[in-house]
């Protein structure tokens, strides 16, 4: 077996592997003695004296070694993976080693020695408390180390080309570990005393010793002193509120601890919960907003003001914490179980002098909490009642406008004794400047990087199309979604990759079938074609795999809109070149599904176009029309066409038959019922569908047959693209196509058609049928639509067309049933003849497809007369009717006209069936009698 050789220089033989973590991502490198060693000198930590002399590195051989076992590691043996301890240093630590830097210089000492540390350490809180429990003064140690500790010739300041010693090396390292056993998530200045004491040889260790405070016994006062631990390097004594510690976090030791988001602006706001604060009696403010303005991100400001001494003196060394009432009622399972706990609680507070400013998020929940239900039983409200009122507590409370006026308000008692300070949704700009303070917060987390004009973007486009929800909240959702996404999707497997797989699979599978039918010249196309694509697949796995690693995510604008497109189903995209040409080339697919109406598909595509490309005014809907027609001449089939171009699903239509509400009382079903009466919660079928998918075609049939009154409520939603539903909410009908249908004036078109050469213009008769609209709908809802359209009746070529059009749908479902169905030019003739009736326009064609063609057809593949697998053509003979014959299908130019669902299997099975088959014809015989 060949030696592995070194990844660097590929020369030299590999001795040790290492496990790096770069930029989210962990490498394996195996590496030669040299480029192993260097990397660890590049791994190890920095000085945490760096920050206090500046740039350069002048401790660079410092903390060479950490995290290593041994100078180099077998290439077959753990792999080691080296530690930046310094990341664990809490504040206090790194303060205090700057702090020995320049008591070694005051020594005149040009190197940092355990003495130096251990002196500059005798002022840290937490050290302090440990050596009380000793019976040992700071400053009586602090006073042998300067009459003892060996001085040096010059004194000065701390410079750059300070040194530290390898005790005090060696200290670092026991401290770390000693924080690593005792479970603590960082090293603080009582770790360092442990590490002093754990090197016996040192001045420190040989100090501590002489008063007896070996590591052992200087582990268990540590332990009794800090407990779970003071990262910031003080010691809180023994808690004086043990009960309501368990029901609440505090708010002031998280922002101590930096586990607060910061909180961008909202200046005005802090400062009037400070002045509520600050009052004498009833100084409690209750922050009042809509949900995810960032009424709970203002108290964390607060709390976060109080820890840097940024609040007046009445405020200051206070404590801000945040009571959980759902954690206090939990579990009080009997009578008076949890008044006992409120009851504990209170104590606590007014024992505490007003030490505590208390802060209750949903302080609606106070009302009724705890009462169980009894009579006579007390809530948190009563109960906190009194002391509110004599100013004996501060109360922070935060809850919505609708529940505060639900619950507060009508308790006059508990409403006298708050101050509300109401809390406005941010502007954009304040969005953008709250999104940009936590850039690192996110970014730290999602380990991307997030371009400035993504925040921009999350803010205006949260703003313009998530209309239920309020800034700032929706906009961090989606900036943190979108992280989430470009995170996932730089460690998953690219789409095309996904693709080429599944495209393999099934070339595979095909394969197969050709094989097992004995095609053995089509499988060795797909052979071909596997190798192809398999080649295809290796080559871009392969430059994917290279990337991994070697780039740094972003998030872009791309990535909101693409967010903002799952939220809502609304394409806020840039127009790509693709979408450009399909909005350009509109006419020509509605065309491919409408036949005849080529007025009313080139007014729907101006006006998509025009709202696709930003221009459209206002608020209105993207566009609103009435269509006037027969019966079966293409209104709704439009609607539906219109649907599945535009927003790429057939299904992205909301159809309301307007002939369910032509009754007053049928508003209620669209906008949804009143409170108070039945079906509130269920919503209406308009508002609801509609707010469910904002992006849609909503087709309102038959609109004449609507009472007058439903037409009425529809105004707003024309003109101003919005309806207010029965619970109060604003519906968006802004990025919605309107499309009202009707018959009326039927008589009128018809009659035009029916004149031949003396028919009216167009012009003419448009204007006869507004004479009929205005009989009959008001000028106010003709006025806000933006275009009646008239769908003229078909002709028989038009209906040939559109039998043609229909019969592609008969073949797709027989190619489904692996049949394949070709339709003579005879039998396209009869059908067009036999359903054209041009007052029921197209829909007596589907009645004739079903009847001559369908029916048929399933009837021989029941009775196993068409088998899967064979080719079937059916025609028209004058003599016989409607039949059909198996093999061979037409010529290949007869074919390409009118057979969509024939493939290169379909030829192939034809061309396999035997000879005595071809032209084998089952006579499917018409009802009707033979003709003369």
């Amino acid at each position: 077996m060949a030696q592995e050789l070194c990844a660097i220089c590929h020369e030299r033989p590999a001795v040790a592997r290492v496990s790096l973590v770069q930029n989210g991502q962990r490498r394996e490198l195996a590496l030669c003695e040299l480029h192993y060693r260097q990397l660890m000198r590049q791994q190890r930590m920095r000085s945490p004296l760096e920050s206090l002399f500046g740039g350069g590195s002048p401790f660079d051989e410092i903390f060479s070694g950490f995290g290593e076992q041994s100078p180099v590691t077998p290439v077959r043996a753990r792999e080691p993976e080296a530690v930046d301890i310094a990341e664990y240093f809490s504040k206090q630590t790194t303060e205090y080693l700057q702090r020995a830097a320049q008591v070694a210089a005051e020594f005149g000492k040009r190197e940092v020695d355990t003495e130096h540390l251990l002196y500059a350490l005798a002022d840290a809180d937490v050290v302090q408390a440990v050596l009380k429990q000793f019976g040992l003064s700071p400053a009586d140690l602090k006073q042998y180390i300067e009459a003892n500790a060996v001085r040096g010739a010059s004194k000065g300041e701390a410079s750059e080309d300070m040194t530290i010693s390898p005790r005090v090396k060696s200290a670092l390292q026991h401290a770390f570990a000693l924080s690593r056993e005792l479970g603590h998530s960082y090293v603080g200045p009582e770790h360092l005393l442990l590490g002093l004491a754990a090197v016996p040889d040192s001045f420190a260790g040989t100090l501590l010793k002489k008063y007896g405070l070996t590591e052992q016994a200087l582990r268990q006062k540590a332990v009794k002193v800090v407990g779970k631990g003071a990262e910031d390097g003080r010691v809180d004594g023994p808690s004086k509120t043990p009960q309501l510690d368990k029901f609440s976090r505090d708010l002031t030791r998280l922002a101590r601890e930096g586990k607060l988001d910061p909180v961008i602006g909202r200046s005005k706001e802090v400062e009037t919960t400070i002045e509520v604060l600050a009052r004498r009696k009833k100084n409690n403010p209750v922050l009042i907003g809509e949900p995810g303005v960032g009424k709970t991100a203002i108290v964390e400001g607060l709390a976060q003001r109080m820890v840097q001494g940024e609040v007046p003196e009445v405020l200051r060394d206070k404590r801000l914490v945040e009571l959980n009432i759902n954690a206090m009622v939990a579990g009080a399972k009997y009578r008076g179980e949890f008044e006992e706990r409120l009851k504990q609680v209170m104590d606590e507070l007014q024992a505490a002098q007003s030490e505590i400013i208390l802060f209750i998020d949903e302080v609606h929940t106070i009302v009724g909490a705890g009462q169980g239900g009894g009579e006579g039983g007390l809530d948190v409200a009563n109960v906190l009642k009194p002391a509110m009122a004599r100013g004996e507590m501060n109360l922070i409370g935060a809850t919505t406008l609708n529940e505060y006026q639900k619950y507060i308000e009508k308790d006059a008692a508990l409403e006298r004794r708050f101050q509300p300070v109401f809390i406005p949704e941010p502007t954009v700009e304040q969005t953008i400047s709250i999104l940009r303070g936590l850039r690192d917060k996110l970014e730290g987390h999602h380990k991307v990087t997030i371009r400035d004009e993504a925040f921009v973007a999350a803010a205006e486009l949260s703003d313009r199309y998530i209309g239920n929800r309020f800034l700032p909240d929706k906009a961090i959702d989606l900036i943190d979604q979108a992280a989430a996404r470009v995170r996932i999707a730089s460690t998953s497997r690219p789409a095309e990759i996904q693709e080429l797989e599944a495209e393999l699979a099934q070339l595979k599978r095909e394969q197969d079938y050709a094989a097992s039918r004995k095609w053995y010249d089509e499988a060795k196309v797909f052979e071909k074609r596997i190798q192809e694509r398999k080649e295809h697949l290796e080559q871009i796995t392969e430059r994917w795999q290279q990337t991994q690693g070697s780039k740094t995510e972003e998030v872009r604008v791309e990535d909101i809109a693409e967010i903002i497109s799952r939220l809502t189903g609304i394409p806020v995209t840039e127009l790509t070149a693709e979408e450009r040409e399909k909005l350009l080339q509109m006419e020509e697919r509605l065309l491919q599904r409408v036949i005849g109406q080529q007025e009313a598909i080139t007014a729907v595509s101006d006006a998509v176009r025009l709202a696709r490309a930003g221009l459209r005014q206002g608020s209105r809907p993207i566009a609103t029309f009435l269509f006037l027609g027969p019966t079966g001449v293409g209104k709704t089939e439009l609607a539906k066409a219109l649907a599945e171009v535009v927003f790429g699903d057939e299904d992205a239509m909301i159809r309301i038959d307007m002939s369910e509400y032509m009754e007053r009382h049928a508003v209620s079903r669209l906008i949804g019922a009143p409170p108070g009466y039945v079906g509130y919660d269920e919503g209406g079928q308009l508002t609801e569908r509609v707010r469910r998918r904002p992006y849609s075609v909503i087709l309102l049939d038959e609109i004449e047959k609507a009472h007058a009154d439903v037409n009425n409520i529809l105004l707003q939603v024309f003109d101003d693209g919005r309806l207010t539903d029965g619970k109060g909410r604003v519906v968006d009908f802004t990025n919605t196509i309107i499309i009202a249908t009707s018959n009326l004036g039927s008589e009128l078109i018809m009659k035009n058609a029916q004149a031949g050469e003396f028919a009216q213009p167009p012009e003419k008769l448009k204007r006869e049928l507004m004479t009929t609209l205005r009989g009959h709908f008001r000028p106010e809802f003709l006025n806000r639509l933006d275009e009646v359209i008239v769908f003229e009746s078909l002709s028989k070529a038009q209906i040939e067309d559109i039998v043609r059009l229909q019969l592609e749908r008969v073949k797709r479902a027989a190619h489904a049933q692996d049949i394949y169905l070709h339709i003579d030019d005879s039998l396209v003739g009869h059908l067009a003849e036999e359903a054209y009736q041009p007052e029921f326009g197209a829909r007596e064609l589907k009645r004739q497809i079903r009847q001559q063609l369908e029916t048929r057809l399933a009837t021989a593949m029941l009775k196993g007369e068409v088998k899967e697998g064979e080719t079937v053509t059916f025609f028209y003979d004058a003599k016989d009717g409607v039949g059909y014959r198996k093999g061979a299908a037409p010529k290949p130019a007869a074919r390409k006209k009118s057979g969509a669902g024939e493939t290169p299997k379909g030829r192939a099975t034809a061309a396999r069936k035997p000879a005595a088959k071809k032209g084998a014809a089952a006579k499917g015989k018409a009802d009707k009698p033979k003709a003369k």
